[in-house]
């Protein structure tokens, strides 16, 4: 337990982290965006262009950490069940690559709304409409990364469920979060109509990762009792 108490605390300060980078990256740049007014979503966006970068420096800083995050809580929980760990690390470094590319969609709405060189071909309405366009492929990549947010979280749940120096009621609150996270999906997919309600509830689902994330930096691990 000496060795695995660091092990918590290291999880739980990456764990901040990474709800620190991802929310200020994914909060703050859609504020930006004007829906249906492609003009003034660019107007914001140069009005607040470093704070722009800033977002997109921390979604790539976001995903840094959910690699050490990953590798992190496979140490910590291996013992437990090698099968669930590998299963939770996989799904972390699955979602990397794609939280990675949709950052994309962000630099090429800021070169567009920048303009200069080859771009001045375009006239201001065109490079308007192509910003206001992969702004909202940003939007729709969140949406597949938020697949993997959702599925790793399943068997992380699963292995403090069965870790014996956890609460097992961190564990089902994981279970739901993943549930609450492939409920936004859904609805946001097959029923954009219901999309607002639903997702209020997805919300209030993935409140376990708070409690989590604060269970860690706090309590960390306890010393597990004897089985019966």
């Amino acid at each position: 337990m000496s060795s695995t108490k660091p092990s918590a605390r290291t999880a739980g300060w990456l764990y901040l982290a990474l709800a620190v980078t991802g929310g200020f990256s994914m909060l703050y740049v859609p504020s930006l965006v004007v829906p249906g007014n492609a003009p003034a979503t660019v107007a914001n966006i140069l009005a607040h262009e470093s704070l722009f970068r800033l977002g997109i420096a921390s979604g790539l800083g976001c995903q840094i950490v959910f690699i050490f995050l990953g590798l992190a809580l496979h140490r910590l929980f291996r013992d437990v069940s090698v099968t669930h760990a590998t299963a939770m690390k996989a799904l972390v470094m699955a979602a990397v690559p794609v939280g990675f590319l949709n950052q994309l969609n962000l630099v090429a709405a800021l070169r567009l709304a920048k303009g200069g060189d080859y771009l001045a071909t375009l006239d201001a309405a065109q490079r308007d409409v192509g910003t206001m366009f992969f702004l909202d492929l940003y939007g729709q990549g969140l949406l597949i990364v938020e697949a993997f947010w959702g599925l790793w979280l399943l068997p992380f749940g699963l292995l403090v469920i069965k870790s014996r120096f956890m609460p097992v009621l961190l564990g089902w609150l994981l279970v739901i979060a993943c549930g609450g996270y492939v409920l936004d999906l859904l609805a946001r997919l097959l029923l954009p109509d219901a999309a607002a309600s639903l997702s209020t509830i997805a919300g209030l689902a993935k409140f376990g990762e708070v409690v989590m994330i604060l269970w860690l930096l706090v309590k960390g691990v306890q010393e597990p009792r004897p089985a019966a």
